[in-house]
This record gives C-alpha cells, sequence and structure tokens, in this order.
C-alpha cells in the first residue's frame, strides 16, 4: 500500500507566508524560506508553494523566492500562483520546482493542461480545484476564489485528469482556515472518479481530521498550513498519530 503524504502549504503574498480564513482575513505567518526549511527538517513528505496574489495581480511568480525555497529543502517541492503558458511552467521548474500547481490558467484555457503534460510530462502537472458547496454539489471558483465558474468541480476533476493533469490538489473552500475539518464528501467524490492522487485542502485542525480524510476521504495526501505554521501540532505527531491508527505514512 502506498504510504499516504502530509504536506505543508505555503500561502505567500508580498514575500511573506499569510494566512486565512476562508480566503480571507490574511495574517502574517512568517518567513517562507525559513518555514521550508522547518518542514524539510521536520518531515514533511512535500511541500507546497502558494503565490496566492499573482493572478490577480497579473504579474508571473516570484522565481526568486522560489530559487530560494528550493535550495532550502531536500523535499519535492510544488509551485503555484502565476502560471499560465507553458513558458511559464518551465521557468518554475528550472527554478527548482518539481511540479507546478495551476487552477485559473487550466479552467480558462483548458488545452494548456494537455500541452503542458506533453511538455513536461503529467507527473510534474498538478491542477489545484478551489471548490465551494452549493445545494448537493461543489462549484469550482478561480482568481484567487474571487471568480464563480459553472463548473461542477468533481466533472471538472475527471476532465482535468483525462486532459494530463498527474494530480490533483482540492481545496474546500468552505472548510479552508476553520479548523473544522476536511470536506471528507468532497475528497470522496472526486477520489472515486480519478486514477490520480488527490491532495486534501482546507480545514485541519486537529489530528483526528487528518485521519478522517484519509481513510473516509480516501485521500492519498493532507495539505496544512496555520496548525504547522503556528506549531499548534507537528508534522511528527500527526505522522505517529496515523501510524498508530494504522494509515501507511513515511516515519
Amino acid at each position: 500500500m502506498l504510504t499516504k503524504r502530509i504536506i505543508p502549504c505555503l500561502d505567500v503574498k508580498n514575500g511573506r507566508t499569510v494566512k486565512g480564513t476562508r480566503f480571507l482575513d490574511l495574517r502574517d505567518a512568517g518567513d517562507p524560506v525559513e518555514l521550508a526549511d522547518r518542514y524539510s527538517s521536520d518531515g514533511a513528505d512535500e511541500l507546497v508553494f502558494l503565490d496566492i496574489s499573482a493572478t490577480q495581480e497579473n504579474r508571473s511568480t516570484l522565481l526568486d523566492l522560489v530559487e530560494r525555497v528550493g535550495a532550502a529543502i531536500r523535499i519535492p517541492f510544488t509551485v503555484g500562483g502565476g502560471i499560465s503558458s507553458v513558458t511559464d511552467i518551465q521557468r518554475v521548474l528550472d527554478a527548482g520546482a518539481d511540479k507546478i500547481s495551476l487552477n485559473s490558467a487550466f479552467v480558462l484555457r483548458p488545452a494548456l493542461l494537455e500541452e503542458a503534460a506533453r511538455c513536461v510530462g503529467s507527473q510534474s502537472v498538478v491542477a489545484a480545484i478551489d471548490a465551494k458547496s452549493e445545494k448537493n454539489s461543489w462549484n469550482v471558483w478561480i482568481r484567487g476564489g474571487t471568480q464563480r465558474t459553472s463548473l461542477d468541480a468533481v466533472m471538472w476533476a475527471r476532465e482535468a485528469v483525462e486532459r494530463g493533469a498527474g494530480e490533483l490538489l482540492v481545496t474546500s473552500m468552505d472548510r479552508d482556515g476553520s479548523k473544522t475539518g476536511y470536506d471528507t464528501g468532497l475528497m470522496q467524490a472526486i477520489s472515486s472518479v480519478v486514477n490520480v492522487p488527490v491532495i486534501a485542502s482546507g480545514g485541519a485542525g486537529i489530528k483526528e481530521h487528518f485521519l478522517e480524510v484519509l481513510r473516509d476521504g480516501t485521500a492519498d495526501a493532507a495539505l496544512a498550513a496555520s496548525l504547522f505554521h503556528y506549531r499548534e501540532t507537528s508534522i511528527g505527531e500527526i505522522k505517529t498519530f496515523l501510524h498508530n491508527k494504522g494509515i501507511p505514512v513515511r516515519l
């Protein structure tokens, strides 16, 4: 059985790590390079770096900061935000990223998924999906959670994989920063229709939430931010807890 992954996330704005609730009310969480180094040493399986204001500000990713983070860690590294072309993708990978994560650009031009997969391989292409619940389904939102689309999140997840995504990063906007638990229903619904790894994001508050989403939500990885940034728990504590509950993790 494949091991489940625990992945810290650095939401970066103006060169600093920030964290909010439901994509709003951002507060400072520290220097991204220092945090990245800490998480790499603490046993994180991977790291996600999201330049959260790049798309809204119509600018490219902060490549110098990507380079500095990449040089500080010894684990796989995914970068998102401000990437809108194959050229951008190549620049980010050249700066030290192992994978790239796109949301808005893939939604606005789905053919970019196919182009990216052909250029760098599906293993380096992560489709990020920001989803908000509406009645009995979930809708996709783009541009940092500011613009609703008509796309159903589960159907879009399936299409994204068919077009070349090798992994999905699924964030519940309803749960983001709430610490009330992941949306296991959303994660299970998406996991059931794709054959690639699904990273669950949004809602981690206690150790049991990781167990729920990895077991009941059938996610392949669980992402968290403020829980780790503010030292409310550690990656090692989460992994030991999961191991004791029978969840395969890398200790």
